[in-house]
């Protein structure tokens, strides 16, 4: 039942507050009629007895607050869904802006849905392939795990995400695979680059795009995210695709958070972000996973943007504790031209060891994987050492390790932003790459797999 107040009491920025209401449920929609005629949308933030906080999408200037009417639509925000929502573009609200039919739904959902039940949760134990060696072979993806990219301002953060979801696919079986793709507080030209970049290389006919730009309100950057999960869950838990879900930006989506509770005058937290937010992002992220009996999965990879490259800062340090590894860009690496400039050195991913080995991707995964990743070590050992003291003091072994990191660098980490590199691809590299040391040195390899592999490729 729809209800109508001509009762707001007070208006502070993008806050409005109805006094004298009965029945009102937090995160309801409401519409907003001013004395022109002109409607805009909101959503109560908050409810103390009769009355109710409510937060205006297109902001509050020009309302006249005794003529304003408030009618309360008796719900939260819905998603439309049914398969329909593959191949299709939409706002940050869940409405099509491909210029294409409505969706006719199956079903609609509310799009603050419970985390996963972690009685009820499968664990992840299979490989999603990227296409990318750096993750594939050193930072495996697994399905249903919540790896998250770190990057700073400036580095192709954006490209990468459109790699991921252009060649992410599972491997073995024929089963459905689907990306939802959700951008959050992007300008036009990276919503151009990202909604170009599916059409032009066919990405789109398998994802759901949800966009939301930096001029769109602030409210619906925080329901940009839920509304991609709750699509994210139709497919996966509904349609049983094994479905992978890309979320940039989320330093964005934690600045909404900010700015919100900056309006309601919260006491803020670390850096003004409210003391809430660690808990706000669990509630995103823990909406992938796995279920006992349910064929499909959520795969997650949410992508923010480290403010001043700060590891410490309250967004990935929160994001750190809630997921289950990260995959690191380096500023050094960008400036030497190598792309994606993935740092695998930091990088980590903390289930990688349930997602390889043999009937996964290959027997030799693991060790390869510590051999590659000791080498390197060594190598930036061995480049720290000829800063300082030059390269003519290094013993010959150095200066092969340091001739094999920057290899290394150049032909496993670096590749094109549409080179889809298949995992024997990647598997095969790195052993030809390690084929620049005598077998002597390689002490992390068992023997059966230096006999099979050692000089083969």
């Amino acid at each position: 039942m729809i209800k109508e107040y001509r009762t707001v009491g007070n208006i502070s920025g993008p806050l409005m507050l109805v006094e004298k209401v009965k029945g009102i449920k937090y995160a309801e929609l409401c519409e907003i009629e001013l004395e022109n005629g002109e409607i805009r949308k909101g959503q109560v933030l908050e409810v103390d007895r009769d009355r109710a906080l409510v937060q205006v999408f297109e902001g509050t200037r020009g309302m006249d607050v005794p003529e304003t009417k408030v009618r309360f639509r008796g719900k939260g925000i819905e998603l439309s869904l049914s398969p329909e929502i593959l191949g299709r573009i939409f706002s940050g609200m869940g409405e099509p802006i491909d210029n294409a039919p409505e969706i006719l739904p199956e079903k609609k959902a509310d799009i603050n849905g419970l985390p996963l039940n972690p009685y009820a949760r499968d664990y992840p134990n299979e490989f999603i392939q990227t296409g990318i060696s750096a993750i594939d072979g050193l930072n495996t993806l697994v399905r249903g795990q919540k790896l998250p990219i770190f990057s700073g301002s400036g580095l192709p953060h954006n490209a990468l995400a459109a790699q991921i979801a252009r060649q992410a696919k599972v491997l073995g079986k024929e089963e459905k695979f689907a990306v939802v793709f959700a951008a959050m507080g992007i300008t036009y030209e990276e919503a151009e680059f990202f909604i170009n970049d599916f059409k032009n290389t066919g990405a789109i006919s398998k994802a759901s795009m949800f966009i939301n730009l930096a001029d769109d309100p602030v409210i619906e950057r925080i329901a940009t995210s839920r509304v991609a999960l709750t699509a994210a869950e139709y497919l996966a838990f509904g349609l049983e695709m094994h479905t992978l879900v890309i979320l940039t930006d989320m330093t964005n989506y934690c600045e909404a958070l900010r700015e919100i509770s900056a309006a309601r005058k919260e006491i803020p937290g670390r850096r003004g972000y409210p003391g809430y937010m660690y808990t706000d992002l669990a509630s995103v992220y823990e909406r992938a996973g796995r279920l006992k009996n349910k064929k499909g999965s959520i795969t997650l990879i949410p992508i923010l943007t480290m403010p001043e490259d700060d590891k410490t800062h309250p967004i990935p340090d929160l994001t750190g504790y809630i997921t289950e590894g990260q995959i690191l860009l380096s500023r050094s690496l960008y400036r030497k031209k190598v792309s994606p400039p993935i740092d695998v050195m930091p990088s980590l991913s903390r289930l990688k060891d349930k997602g390889i080995g043999k009937d996964k991707t290959r027997e030799d995964h693991a060790d390869l994987f510590n051999q590659l990743i000791a080498c390197y070590s060594r190598g930036k050992e061995a480049e720290e050492l000829s800063i300082v003291l030059g390269e003519a003091a290094l013993s010959d072994m150095d200066k092969l390790y340091l001739k094999f990191s920057n290899e290394f660098e150049k032909r496993y980490i670096s590749q094109g932003n549409y080179e889809d590199r298949d995992i024997e691809t990647t598997f095969n590299l790195g052993w030809e790459l390690l084929s620049m040391f005598p077998k002597a040195e390689l002490k992390r390899i068992r023997d059966e797999f230096l006999e099979k592999y050692y000089g083969k490729v």
